[in-house]
């Protein structure tokens, strides 16, 4: 039976682990002091106080509005166009429309010219002006330089005061809109154009328009609007419908006109009735007093009947008992004697 060989052995002996596994070796770190390494900026801004270092930063005013390069010498903006823009401020309040805001603002700014100055910077100059209130607080919580042209200011402002929301209801009664109860054709055209006009953005067609106001009228202005167009106004084209609807409503204006001058005229001589009547009520209150005092006093005269007739008295005579007085005494006379001494 043959045995191993102790030079096998030796050979198959498992390595020595302190020298072969680098995985079990007690390696010992050397410890390094740390150090703080103060970069260049550190270094400099140590340089400064404490009471520097806490002051309020004077950076970061830079405004939101980019005002592109003007190239023209010698430019400002006057004072009157300034005042011009304070003298109808937006303020950013529920019932204001910034639709309504730039049109004015644009039709301001159209009429200002000057050479070598882009309209549109002119424009990005004054529109803070226009502004006051919640509008010029949000203006001045913009990003710095974040509006760059003339085109972002106007779609930032009116997405900002007017949301979807906004536009939502706007377009919820344009499409539900109704001829009220009692309400003339005139006012009802007039009350849908100012809806229209309120969401310029609304989105629907001249047609979609005209056929929402159309069945939103009353059969009798139905009738009167197929009837000026002779026979049946939706075989008319948009524009032809669009003229009738302005024709019918500048003729009930006229005589709605009309009517309120007539109105007003009865108003003033009715005016001067009530005056005048307003002076003569005292007169005829006093007047009426007396007279009710004068007929309470002759019902009460009728009332108590009239005093028993007296019969008067007839004097009697001393002397002789007659219905004579005594002074006209016959006997008296007859009987008088004349003392003597």
């Amino acid at each position: 039976m043959r045995t191993r060989s102790s030079s096998n052995l030796v050979g198959e002996s498992s390595p020595n682990p302190t020298t072969s596994n680098p995985k079990r070796r007690n390696r010992r770190r050397s410890k390094q002091p740390f150090s703080l390494e103060e970069s260049p900026v550190d270094t400099m801004a140590d340089q400064r106080t404490m009471a520097e270092l806490l002051r309020a930063p004077t950076e970061g005013y830079a405004e939101a509005i980019v005002v592109p390069p003007i190239l023209a010498e010698h430019f400002e903006l006057k004072h009157s166009l300034i005042n011009m823009m304070t003298s109808d401020q937006f303020f950013g309040l529920e019932k204001d429309n910034p639709h309504d805001h730039i049109r004015w603002f644009n039709k301001i700014t159209s009429t200002i010219k000057y050479k070598d100055v882009p309209n549109s910077a002119i424009k990005l100059m004054l529109f803070p002006f226009s502004l006051a209130g919640a509008a010029r607080r949000w203006l001045e919580k913009e990003p710095p330089r974040s509006i760059l042209t003339w085109e972002d200011l106007v779609s930032k402002f009116i997405n900002e005061f007017f949301p979807p929301s906004r536009t939502t209801n706007l377009r919820n009664e344009i499409s539900n809109f109704e001829q009220r109860f009692g309400e003339s054709f005139h006012e009802a055209w007039d009350r849908y154009k100012d809806l229209l006009h309120a969401c310029p953005h609304h989105g629907f067609t001249e047609l979609h328009q005209l056929d929402t106001f159309y069945n939103a009228l009353n059969p009798t202005d139905q009738d009167s609007l197929n009837s000026a167009a002779g026979g049946n106004l939706l075989e008319r084209s948009t524009q032809d419908v669009l003229t009738i609807i302005k024709n019918k409503s500048k003729v009930h204006n006229s005589r709605n006109k009309s009517i309120v001058s007539q109105v007003k005229s009865s108003d003033v001589n009715s005016s001067s009735s009530f005056e005048i009547a307003k002076l003569n009520y005292p007169v005829n209150q006093q007047t009426c007093a007396v007279t009710t005092v004068m007929i309470a006093i002759l019902k009460q005269f009728q009332a108590t009947p009239p005093p028993a007739s007296v019969n008067s008295v007839e004097e009697i005579c001393v002397t002789c008992g007659g219905a004579h007085p005594y002074y006209q005494c016959l006997t008296a006379d007859g009987n008088q004697h004349t003392l003597t001494g």
